[in-house]
């Protein structure tokens, strides 16, 4: 059993671009059990299906496999619900930390969230500067949501 240990933050500002570079990912999410996310994901040359389960706080259960480019296009094409998420992911290194970045694009442009993955839920981490406000228990930044309801579409308060 894979358990996943997250949390989410919304970033500030763009400087964690001055030391990483973005590599862009495409991923689609199958429909079916609210409780449960079925995601197709393309990065680079390689392709991986994931499995992630219901969250309790900051875990949840979570399987990965490789799959072939090919197929996973052909899912991203034909079963996936759209829009697709697309985003630049960034890899940051922040004092013995590795904070990744995602940069959103197309409808969900102008969202750009700062994630951290931990051994438990307590441990404690540095943040860096260019992190901002917490959001991990905001279902609204889960890129399953943001797929469905794209982050253009949401009421500015």
């Amino acid at each position: 059993m894979a358990t996943e240990i997250e949390r989410k933050f919304l970033v500030k500002d763009l400087s964690f671009k001055t030391h990483a570079k973005g590599v862009l990912f495409r991923q689609g999410y199958l429909p079916g059990n609210p409780d449960v996310a079925v995601r197709v994901r393309i990065v680079e040359d390689k392709a991986y299906l994931a499995i992630k389960g219901s969250d309790t706080g900051v875990s949840r259960l979570e399987f990965e496999y490789e799959i072939p480019v090919k197929e996973a296009e052909e899912m991203l094409e034909n079963l996936c619900s759209k829009p697709l998420i697309e985003k630049y992911r960034y890899r940051v290194e922040y004092k013995g930390f590795i904070w990744e970045i995602d940069e959103f694009l197309n409808e969900n442009e102008g969202l750009v969230v700062a994630e951290i993955e931990l051994e438990n839920e307590d441990q404690k981490f540095p943040v860096p500067d260019f992190v901002g406000e917490e959001v991990t228990y905001d279902f609204r930044y889960r890129n399953s949501y943001l797929a469905s309801h794209p982050y253009k579409s949401w009421q500015k308060l």
